[in-house]
Formats: structure tokens, C-alpha cells, sequence
């Protein structure tokens, strides 16, 4: 982890060990996991939100990447917010993490049923945009707070990850935008050599675009000002 040392992965301060324990000393971040932030009735998430959270992800994706270092367990709770009024956030967990050096082919059998890449189902070789599918189902989530692959159970989730059995036929897809779309489309391809990495990402419309940010932040503004509109006062 001494190579991680970037603004949105969790830093390591110290590290000792005993006869019986390894004892990790890490930055206090205290604003609670993104999934909280999902499930959360009294939060509403907008778009240019969710632009924002994916965009600091494949900061830190692309800043382990370059670093040799696969995380493979991305999910949204393993994604904590700095602060309770902020956006920023860390990405955590480094435990399943494996470095990654592409002439020596790596397969791994552990993860999150929900955030699995095919190859990981099928224990194939593993690579830097094994991480880029879980970015994938994370957009999707952060969108609509559904998982695109969620069966009754793992053996059904595991099947439709592989036969990659996803849509935006959701109603909570109604006004997402095009471009938000394309990012996920382009993220979960069961072949991964066709996936985008964290930096081709983060030059996608979806993330780089300034006019269609600024579209967002107006349909943000709106939508803030209607649900302020809509609180009753004590003299109605």
C-alpha cells in the first residue's frame, strides 16, 4: 500500500506485526460507505453526483493500474465518503488486492457475487479491466440503485453476469443520459480486452464533457428548487 499514495485510495500510516497480529494503521475516513448513500430514502441522488463519484474512482483505478495493483473486490461498499456533506470519497479495502504484472498470467476465485467479471466466473486470466467491469455494475447501481445482474440467488447472479444479461429498461433510467448510458455500455463487455480502461474513462463524454456537466448541474438545480417548492410550510 506504500505505493498507493494518492487523494482518493485509503492511505497507510504505520504498519506492525506480533507473534499473532498484523496491526494496520490507517486514515480515518468518516463519512460513511457510498452504499449507504444509495440505499439512503432521505438522499437523492443526482446524475452530475454520480459523474462526480465515478470520476474520483477511476482517479484511484487508474493511479493502482499504473501502480501494478488490482483491487478485485470494487463494490460500493468498499468505497467510503470523506465527509457527510461532501463528495469526495476513498476507495478502501486492499485485502483481495493482487499485483498485477501482464506476462504472468493471473486467475483469481474470490470477490462479490454482484461485481464478479466473467472472467473471474469462469477462472480465467485476470487484468487491469477486470476492475473496469465492477466500475461498471457500481455506475449502473449509483444511477438507478439497482445491480443490473441481482438473481434470487448467487447461482442465478453468476449466470447472468455470464451470459451478460443487463438493460435500461428500469424506469429509474427514464432520464438518464445518453452519454451516462454509453459509459456503462462500454464497461460491461464480456470480453475484456473491448472494455475501457480507468484512462480512456475518464476521456469519455460522460466524464469529461463541461456542457453536458453543466446540463447536469441545471437539471440538478431544477430539481433541488421543485422539491423545495413542494415542502409544506406551517401556514399551509
Amino acid at each position: 500500500m506504500n505505493n498507493l499514495d494518492h487523494a482518493n485510495l485509503i492511505q497507510l500510516y504505520a504498519a506492525y506485526e506480533s507473534r499473532n497480529d498484523i496491526i494496520l494503521v490507517l486514515e480515518y475516513v468518516g463519512g460513511g460507505e457510498l452504499f449507504d448513500r444509495i440505499i439512503d430514502e432521505n438522499y437523492t441522488l443526482m446524475e452530475l453526483d454520480a459523474v462526480v463519484f465515478i470520476r474520483q474512482i477511476c482517479d484511484g483505478l487508474q493511479h493502482m493500474h499504473k501502480m501494478s495493483v488490482l483491487h478485485l473486490d470494487l463494490k460500493p461498499e468498499n468505497i467510503l465518503c470523506v465527509s457527510r456533506v461532501t463528495n469526495k470519497i476513498k476507495i478502501i479495502d486492499f485485502g483481495l488486492a493482487r499485483i498485477y504484472k501482464p506476462r504472468e498470467k493471473l486467475r483469481v476465485n474470490f470477490g462479490t457475487p454482484e461485481f464478479l467479471a466473467p472472467e473471474v466466473i469462469n477462472y480465467d486470466f485476470v487484468s487491469f479491466n477486470t476492475d473496469m467491469w465492477s466500475l461498471g455494475v457500481i455506475t449502473y447501481m449509483l444511477l438507478s440503485g439497482l445491480c443490473p445482474f441481482l438473481g434470487d440467488d448467487d447461482n442465478q447472479t453468476l449466470n447472468n453476469i455470464l451470459a451478460c444479461q443487463w438493460n435500461f429498461e428500469e424506469q429509474e433510467f427514464v432520464d438518464t443520459s445518453e452519454e451516462a448510458k454509453d459509459f456503462i455500455r462500454r464497461l460491461l463487455i464480456v470480453n475484456k480486452s473491448w472494455r475501457m480502461g480507468a484512462s480512456e474513462s475518464l476521456r469519455h463524454p460522460w466524464l469529461s464533457d463541461s456542457a453536458l456537466h453543466h446540463r447536469l448541474y441545471t437539471k440538478k438545480t431544477m430539481c433541488r428548487s421543485r422539491r423545495s417548492s413542494c415542502v409544506p410550510t406551517t401556514e399551509s
